[in-house]
C-alpha cells in the first residue's frame, strides 16, 4: 500500500489537566515522540502486516534523521521521503491530561512543501505497486488530489482521512474515495452532529461509504442506505493521541490484505483502542496477532 502525507516529531507535556485558554499548567512530564498524520497511519499498517511505501519529505535535522530511521526500523519503504535543505523537520506540541485527552498544534515545515507536483513528481521517478492509497489532510490540498488521483490511475482502493478538518476538493470528491473522519471532523464538514447524519451526507457526495470514529464508542460504517455500528472493547486508556491514525492504518491494511469493509473497520477499531493504552501516538499500535 501506499501513503502520501506527513512526517512530525510529538513534543508532548503530560499534566492533570489541560489549561483553560491563557492558563498556565505546571508540573508536567516531558517526552518526545515519532508523529505525523501520515507517518502513524503507515507504522500501525506496517504492524498490522501490510508492506508500506511513503512519500512526503522531513527536514536536514535530527528530527528528521530520526524519523527516517524509526520508519525503516518498522520496515517501510522511505525511498519517497525527500530531505528538503531549506525547511525543518514538522513539529507537533501535544498536551495530554490524566485521563488520555489531548490538545494539540503543529508546525507543518516540510511538510507544508509536500505540493501536488511535488508528489507527482515523485510518483513519476519511483512508481510504486499497490493496491490501497491512504492520504489526510495534514499536506495540501494539491498533494492529496495528485496521490489520489495516481492512486485512481493506477486500480487502488482510496482512502482519505480528511483531518484536520476542512473543504473537500471538488477533484478529490469526484475520484469517489471511502473517506475517514472522526465525529467532530465529520460535523465540521457537514454541520451534523449525529455522526450517522453527517456520514450519510459525506457518503452522498462521495458516492461511497464514509466511516466515521467515535472514540470510546467504537465506529460507524455508513452509506447513503445502510448504517452499521461497531462497538470498540473496553481499555484502560493513558493517551488517545494516534488512535484515529491507528484506525486509519489497520483499515487500509486489512482492505490492502482484502478483508471487506466491515471486517477491515472491526479490526480497525480494535487496534485503535489497543493504541491508546500506552503514551506517544505510537507507544501501543498494535500487530496484527494482538488484534486477533
Amino acid at each position: 500500500m501506499l501513503v502520501v502525507g506527513s512526517i512530525n516529531v510529538d513534543l508532548v507535556v503530560s499534566v492533570a489537566v489541560l489549561p483553560e485558554r491563557g492558563e498556565t499548567v505546571a508540573g508536567g512530564v516531558f517526552a518526545q515522540h515519532q508523529g505525523g498524520k501520515g507517518a502513524n497511519q503507515a507504522v500501525a499498517a506496517a504492524r498490522m502486516g501490510a508492506k508500506v511505501a511513503f512519500v512526503g519529505a522531513v527536514g536536514p535535522d535530527d528530527y528528521g534523521r530520526a524519523a527516517l530511521d524509526e520508519l525503516r526500523g518498522e520496515s517501510i519503504d522511505v525511498s519517497r521521503i525527500d530531505t528538503l535543505t531549506a525547511e525543518s523537520t514538522g513539529i507537533a506540541l501535544i498536551i495530554v491530561d490524566g485521563r488520555g485527552q489531548n490538545q494539540i498544534a503543529v508546525a507543518s515545515g516540510a511538510n507544508a512543501r509536500v505540493d501536488g507536483r511535488f508528489v507527482t513528481r515523485t510518483l513519476r521517478g519511483s512508481p510504486v505497486a499497490a493496491n490501497v492509497l491512504l492520504t489526510n489532510f495534514e499536506i495540501r490540498n494539491d498533494a492529496v488530489v495528485a496521490g489520489a488521483q495516481f492512486g485512481a490511475a493506477n486500480g487502488m482502493t482510496l482512502l482519505v482521512n480528511p483531518a484536520p478538518a476542512r473543504a473537500i476538493a471538488s477533484e478529490l470528491i469526484a475520484l469517489r474515495p471511502i473517506l475517514i473522519p472522526n465525529e467532530l471532523e465529520a460535523e465540521a464538514l457537514t454541520g451534523e452532529r449525529d455522526p450517522v447524519a453527517a456520514g450519510r451526507l459525506l457518503a452522498a457526495r462521495t458516492g461511497n461509504a464514509v466511516i466515521v470514529t467515535i472514540g470510546a464508542r467504537g465506529a460507524v460504517v455508513v452509506s447513503t442506505s445502510t448504517v452499521e455500528h461497531i462497538p470498540a472493547p473496553y481499555v484502560e486508556v493513558v493517551d488517545t493521541t494516534g488512535a484515529g491514525d491507528a484506525f486509519c492504518g489497520a483499515f487500509a491494511a486489512e482492505i490492502a490484505a482484502g478483508s471487506d469493509m466491515s471486517t477491515a473497520a472491526r479490526v480497525a477499531v480494535r487496534a485503535a483502542s489497543l493504541s491508546t493504552t500506552a503514551r506517544g501516538a505510537r507507544g501501543a499500535m498494535p500487530t496484527r496477532a494482538m488484534v486477533g
